[in-house]
């Protein structure tokens, strides 16, 4: 299992940050989502905004190449906290965390991903560079989300 924590401090309340977290959002400041997917389209009916980040909500990522990548909402706590499961993209499991702190400039903002990669030792090795490119991903997407929110 490969664990990714970075937090950054963005100027905008935690609404205005939660309002991206919606999964058909991803694709606009996530690195890793911004390079594979065209977009990402709700499977679950949408009959409110809210109903976005209902736990259960599911959607499927339309891939710019290759590949199939699906979601489902885990727990959603408003302007909190959002959970939501990844299949696709070769990996066995992917969990994407996002945590909503209120602090004196606005918002801080906490994203873990944990990975989980198939092929045994060698996924374990691979991980390992996995880990590393993966933080610099999440910096890089973690300024773009900033770089949006405080316009």
């Amino acid at each position: 299992m490969v664990r990714i924590e970075k937090s950054i401090e963005i100027k905008a309340s935690p609404k205005k940050v939660w309002e991206m977290l919606a999964l058909d959002r991803l694709p606009e400041w996530d690195k890793g989502y911004e390079e594979n997917l065209k977009s990402v389209e709700y499977t679950s009916e949408v009959r409110t905004p809210k109903d976005k980040y209902k736990v259960g909500s599911t959607a499927h990522g339309i891939p710019k190449k290759q590949g199939e990548y699906d979601f489902k909402i885990t727990e959603s706590l408003e302007n909190e906290k959002i959970t939501y499961d990844m299949k696709g993209g070769g990996f066995k499991g992917l969990t994407v965390t996002s945590i909503l702190e209120s602090v004196d400039v606005g918002t801080k903002f906490t994203f873990v991903l944990d990975v989980e990669l198939p092929w045994g030792f060698f996924g374990k090795s691979l991980g390992k560079l996995m880990k590393g490119i993966g933080e610099k991903d999440a910096e890089k997407s973690l300024g773009k989300l900033k770089s949006i929110l405080e316009k």
